[in-house]
């Protein structure tokens, strides 16, 4: 079939990835992608809506990890009325970088949509805030794409920036409309190159950055997988048939043993270098804003700076300071006598760094996780999909938590080896069952759950439940916990 003006628009949305210069307020079970913001929003959120905004969006395609599933549909949740009907989740075991993303969501794409459908792939973790703008070159990326050219997004650069690929621009291609943004032949796919090198690419005026926003037809990008990514092609293959032979539904669970043995690669490497050298590759010089927001340094450019450079948000205090960042959750953070610092304090971490060692952030998360510390992977407060729980205090043989279940929810049916634990309700009523009882507590009211005891807590009501829960035993771990029942698929088949 030859493709039309009308063949649907489908965004696919790639969130992954751990975020780890953004420690501490990414995580690896909160990264990037639902960190929020100095507005309160997230770039998750961002990045939907703003692929909703676009015309003759079909549907949104979400490829994210197991894990993310339930935090992302809570995100799109609170976008209104801006989620279409259809709402599609590829839900990846692990990470195995964004060609088998590519790929997978490609071949969803085709089986429900139709090969010339166009796909519109966006990284989960950029900030655009020009939308007339970034509307304008998406829609010159799908004229393209329609004519069977893979069309990626080039960010014209406003300095010699180190920390992202580049571009070479060669042949313009066409005029196009008048006011449509301008596209190239891509010449080649640049590595982050050092400071000289950067610096001869911005003088030369043809090179601009990669911002890793692909446009395509779902036909025309698996036929490149296989003529230059054909490891990646046939191994995806097997993984998509099984998908399928579930039928293609809203929320599809990648096989773990299939997916691990797709090749662990970057859609750029796979396929868009060599398709460059071959001139099937189109650049959409877009002129909108654009940030990967991937260090402290671009979240502290999203606030306005005072008289001295300093920036922040919370509640903070600066006595004789200057080209200072400060993010404050829950108490004052004061600064006396410093100059370009960065300072984030959370519940449970605080970084102080040097703005001119930002990217080194990562490096701490690196020796967290080399000390087994839980601080690398998960905050003080932990969403769950049916609320959230906060660790309030421990100590040996004991932990208290404040729990709060969403309306309606349940956690699941479960049992302890080697805790016990006394649940006293703040407010809201719990549905309790303890065994073979089933009971109702309401606020000030109090109940136990033995070792070994199969308990599951429920909130029937019309508000928040919200308790607080004293665990004791000689092993307080997450993973002492068997499920027998669970309403979000955590139970092994």
């Amino acid at each position: 079939m030859n493709p039309t003006p009308t063949t649907p628009l489908v965004p696919v949305i790639l969130s992954g990835g751990a975020g780890t210069r953004l420690w501490p307020l990414s995580r690896e079970q909160a990264p990037k992608p639902f960190m929020p913001l100095p507005d309160g929003d997230t770039l998750l959120s961002k990045t939907a809506a703003r692929a909703l905004a676009l015309p003759g969006a079909a549907e949104l395609v979400t490829v994210t990890n197991r894990d993310y599933y339930f935090h992302t549909k809570d995100v799109y949740a609170g976008l209104g009325d801006a989620p279409p009907a259809a709402t599609a989740f590829l839900l990846e075991p692990f990470g195995r970088n964004t060609a088998a993303a590519v790929a997978l969501a490609a071949h969803y794409v085709k089986a429900r949509h139709g090969g010339d459908a166009v796909l519109l792939v966006l990284p989960a973790d950029h900030l655009i805030r020009d939308q007339a703008a970034f509307a304008a070159a998406v829609g010159r990326a799908v004229a393209l794409a329609r004519s069977g050219v893979l069309a990626t997004f080039g960010i014209s650069p406003a300095l010699p920036e180190t920390g992202f690929g580049y571009i070479e621009c060669g042949d313009r291609i066409g005029n196009g409309e008048a006011d449509d943004p301008p596209a190239y032949r891509a010449r080649r796919f640049v590595e982050k190159p050092p400071l000289a090198l950067a610096r001869e690419y911005l003088a030369a005026g043809n090179y601009v950055w990669n911002s890793g926003m692909f446009c395509f037809t779902a036909d025309a990008i698996l036929d490149a997988f296989a003529r230059h990514a054909p490891a990646v092609h046939e191994a995806i293959r097997p993984v998509w048939s099984a998908l399928a032979a579930r039928g293609v539904g809203a929320m599809q669970e990648i096989d773990s043993a299939a997916f691990a043995a797709v090749p662990d690669i970057s859609l750029d490497y796979a396929v868009m270098e060599e398709a460059a050298t071959s001139g099937e590759v189109a650049i959409v010089r877009g002129s909108f804003d654009w940030s990967d927001v991937g260090s402290w340094q671009a979240v502290s450019e999203l606030t306005e700076a005072d008289v001295h450079g300093n920036r922040g948000q919370g509640e903070r205090v600066a006595i004789a300071t200057f080209g200072t960042y400060v993010h404050s959750e829950d108490r004052v953070v004061a600064t006396v006598g410093v100059e370009n610092l960065v300072i984030i304090d959370t519940p449970d971490a605080v970084l102080v760094a040097h703005r001119d060692h930002l990217q080194r952030v990562k490096e701490v998360v690196g020796e967290l996780k080399a000390r087994g510390h839980d601080s690398y992977r998960l905050h003080k407060t932990v969403g769950r999909p049916w609320g959230a729980y906060t660790v309030l205090q421990e100590g040996p043989c004991f932990k208290i938590k404040r729990i709060e279940v969403k309306v309606g929810a349940s956690l699941s049916l479960q049992l302890h080896h080697r805790r016990s634990e006394h649940w006293v309700v703040v407010s809201g009523t719990a549905r309790v069952t303890r065994d073979e009882d089933v009971f109702l507590i309401g606020a000030n009211e109090s109940t136990y759950i033995p070792v070994e005891t199969r308990h599951r807590l429920e909130n029937p009501g019309q508000e928040p439940l919200v308790m607080i829960e004293v665990q004791c035993g000689d092993y307080l771990g997450e993973d002492d916990i068997v499920r027998f029942d669970d309403a979000y698929g955590r139970v092994p088949a």
